[in-house]
């Protein structure tokens, strides 16, 4: 079974700090330097609202107008301090923030492509390209501004109610009552916001996902006209988006409307008790409005720490779903006790290998069969008959449900899996180009190579035959998943990529299907060549082709039917025969009515036809 994510909302709360601090000490350095112009920043903003006290009660009220000049100076360098520390602080945390989310993106990057292939079976391509980019964004409120924001507020609004209850401590011990409240509620919100924004992560994951087949199978789109079904299964997830975000835009307003009631209450309040104190000459004129611009001092971060919270919900949301991705164990970590592999001989077992993509519905049956080193194995079957399973598990991309194989006689399961694929070489029969040049694709399996190398290759897979009449040559773009090659051409690539490699074990899952049939006879001369001393497994699309393999398994349902070389099936006179004979009629009315089907009937037609009739029976 392919691995999935749980989607069930799962919260380490604790564990998620300790990510949070983790990122936080690897960016000390920037972050201590936020800190450090944030509190310079903030204590150069208290200097203003002290100003009013002085030019009321001192300058005004007393006519002490030597000290105006000094008043207007101290606010004026307290602004240019303030405006200089902000702009270096918004400098150097936003870009140890983004340092943080690239840095984050590489390794989640690096633990994704690590994971087991039954995990990409299961999970839609988008979906993941969206966890690797968009989940690690949200950090930039921990790294960033946000976290230093978050504690600028704090400490300003501490600050400024040290100087309130210097101030009237009745009236601010009043305000605090209404600021206790106002926490409780960012508290609640907090809590409840954060599933929501994980939610949005998985939707904008599974709508980015489809988004992605869309434009990749966009051929499949138009030549069905599905335009319109895609149109609709995009608008619904976006739809479903939409009304997250909704969801997130009324707990964030409703933190905002609390925020504002706060404010107007603690408004309200200063008017009451503050104004009566004036009256009663216990509060001067200047400290009532020095009291004002200090409530704003402590409301206006208030409101701000009520969007920088949501903000870091969002970001601990995004580490849930980061850490839900890295805690699933890697290819690497299961192999960190295996055995070191060898350069292998490729002497490939199976010992009654029964395997199950879904519990008790088995895909192969008990399979048992001895490939020496060095010789050709062909798969012949129909459509399901558990080819491509089979060449799944020798690739190490699944493992046996019962059974076991083994290479050179150690358990296959036993051995490193990245040691042993270093060993393979792989010709697919929808094999996948990078978007590069020919030279980089050919290179792939050796990006050491030499421009003599690559071409020696690619001689041998005539690629040389199609890449000169390019004006670019070898360094002609092929585009994203080969588009800009013809299906034989990226076929020839693929062909070219493999004997570079210089496998022990080789794979040809339909190598020459995509391939006319005077390509196709060129490439197996390239592939004859390229199989001698190698463990090799053939996909046959064309009987034709496999008639030197040293054996045939014949494979229906999940069980080998027949076995032998060519010459011992066709003795056989078993379904081997019929599949052989059945194509060599097809192939010989192509030849003689191109484009035609052949109705005619010979004797070996009617034998064949008589046989189908009797398995049918």
């Amino acid at each position: 079974m392919a691995d999935k994510p749980n989607t069930k909302p799962k919260y380490d709360t604790k564990r998620a700090w300790a990510e949070a601090r983790a990122l936080i000490w690897e960016h000390r350095r920037s972050v201590g330097i936020g800190f450090a112009l944030m509190l310079v920043s903030r204590a150069a903003g208290f200097v203003l609202p002290f100003a009013p006290k002085y030019l009321i009660d001192e300058v005004v009220t007393k006519g002490r107008h030597d000290l105006l000049i000094w008043i207007a100076l101290a606010g004026g360098v307290a602004t240019l301090i303030n405006a200089v520390t902000s702009f270096a602080l918004s400098q150097v945390v936003s870009v140890a923030a983004q340092q943080a989310i690239a840095g984050l993106r590489e390794q989640v990057q690096a633990h994704l492509v690590r994971l087991p292939v039954r995990f990409f079976d299961g999970t839609k391509t988008g979906a993941l390209v969206s966890r690797v980019m968009n989940d690690p964004e949200g950090i930039r409120n921990l790294v960033g501004t946000g976290l230093i924001q978050l504690v600028g507020g704090l400490v300003s609004a501490v600050g400024a109610m040290g100087v309130l209850l210097y101030l009237n401590w009745r009236l601010t011990t009043a305000t605090l009552v209404f600021l206790m409240v106002f926490g409780a509620g960012m508290a609640i919100a907090f809590r409840r916001l954060r599933p929501i924004f994980r939610e949005r992560s998985v939707i904008t994951a599974e709508v980015t996902g489809r988004l992605a087949e869309t434009i990749g199978g966009i051929r499949i789109v138009k030549v069905y006209t599905a335009e319109s079904r895609e149109q609709a299964v995009f608008a619904a997830g976006v739809q479903k988006l939409f009304v997250n975000i909704a969801r997130t835009i009324t707990g964030t307003s409703a933190t905002s409307a609390l925020s504002v009631a706060v404010v107007g209450m603690v408004s309200v309040l200063m008017i009451i008790i503050g104004g009566r104190d004036v009256l009663a000459g216990k509060m001067t004129t200047g400290d009532l409005f020095t009291f004002a611009l200090f409530i704003g001092v402590v409301t206006v971060p208030l409101v701000q720490i009520a969007n920088i919270g949501t903000q870091l919900t969002e970001a601990f949301a995004g580490l849930d779903r980061i850490r839900e991705l890295r805690d699933m164990p890697t290819e690497d970590q299961e192999d960190a006790h295996k055995a070191h592999v060898p350069t292998i001989q490729g002497h490939v077992t199976f010992e009654n290998v029964v395997f199950e993509y879904e519990p008790g519905v088995p895909v192969l049956k008990g399979l048992s069969f001895d490939a020496p080193a060095g010789t050709t194995t062909a798969l012949v079957g129909s459509s399901g008959s558990g080819k491509s399973t089979l060449i799944s598990l020798v690739m190490a991309f699944a493992r046996p449900t019962e059974g076991r194989i083994t290479v050179d006689g150690a358990d296959l399961d036993s051995l490193k899996l990245h040691e042993y694929r270093s060993q393979l070489g792989v010709v697919m029969q929808d094999n996948f180009l990078f978007d590069g040049t020919v030279k980089d694709n050919i290179a792939f399996t050796r990006p050491d190579a030499t421009a003599d190398e690559v071409r020696e290759v690619a001689k041998i897979a005539y690629v040389d035959e199609f890449v000169s009449r390019f004006p670019e040559g070898y360094q002609t773009i092929v585009g994203e998943r080969g588009v800009k090659l013809s299906g034989g051409q990226r076929q020839r690539v693929a062909i070219a990529r493999a004997i570079l490699a210089n496998p022990r074990v080789l794979i040809l899952d339909e190598a020459t299907s995509s391939l006319d049939s005077e390509s196709e006879y060129q490439i197996q001369e390239g592939l004859r060549r390229l199989r001698a001393g190698r463990t090799t497994f053939v996909i046959a699309h064309r009987l034709s082709t496999i008639t030197s393999a040293d054996q045939i398994l014949v494979l229906e349902n999940g069980l080998i039917m027949e076995r032998g070389n060519h010459d011992q099936l066709i003795a056989l006179d078993g379904r081997y025969r019929e599949l052989y004979d059945r194509q060599h009629k097809i192939e010989r009315n192509r030849f003689i009515n191109p484009g035609e089907d052949f109705t005619g009937t010979t004797d070996d037609d009617a034998r064949v036809e008589a046989q189908g009739a009797a398995r049918s029976g």
